[in-house]
């Protein structure tokens, strides 16, 4: 049996998990994403994977839960996931030229120990046209992903300006720091 548990049924943190060589498991619940009114974006991430992790483990007591929730900050605006092509469109043209945060919350389950923590990477966009959106959107499909882009895929290579923080924050987990965590705990 594996050693931990990741409550996601993204492949971009099995991927970062496999690559920092944890010996886990997937297991995914449908969780509400809702959180209350009042939370800062930061808290609002820490939020949504601490009640994925908490469910996960109360399914699987006495095994470590992994969990995190990445979105996608402009300004004030937290930015989902988009539903569709228009939304997609619409998303990366606010991003085009602007600078946002990428927040991903991370809870870490195992018994009644709880690690919550989040990390914050600064992520600057060229200006992009919108024939680069449209082929982006129409070819990469990024209805899954936080902000409707992914770092590691066309748009991050031709659009991306600057980052300041951790590159795979921005692909979901900071998992150097989730190493860390597993660790100390």
């Amino acid at each position: 049996m594996a050693s931990y548990i990741l409550a996601s049924q993204s492949p971009r943190r099995k991927q970062l998990l496999e690559w920092a060589e944890i010996d886990f498991e997937i297991r995914v619940a449908n969780t509400d994403e809702s959180y209350p009114e009042g939370l800062t974006p930061s808290e609002v991430a820490v939020h949504i994977a601490r009640e994925k992790a908490r469910v996960i483990a109360g399914q699987y007591p006495g095994k470590p839960v992994i969990a995190a929730d990445t979105i996608v900050v402009l300004g004030s605006e937290i930015i989902g996931k988009p539903a569709n092509r228009a939304e997609a469109i619409a998303t990366l043209t606010k991003l085009s030229g602007a600078a946002h945060e990428v927040i991903t919350g991370v809870a870490i389950q195992n018994g009644e120990q709880e690690v919550l923590f989040h990390d914050v990477t600064a992520v600057q966009f060229h200006p992009l046209t919108a024939e680069q959106i449209a082929f982006y959107v129409d070819k990469y499909g990024p209805y899954d992903k936080a902000g409707a882009y992914a770092i590691q895929e066309w748009i991050g290579v031709v659009g991306i300006k600057s980052i300041q923080g951790d590159f795979y924050n921005v692909m979901g987990l900071p998992v150097s720091r989730v190493v860390q965590a597993l660790r100390d705990l």
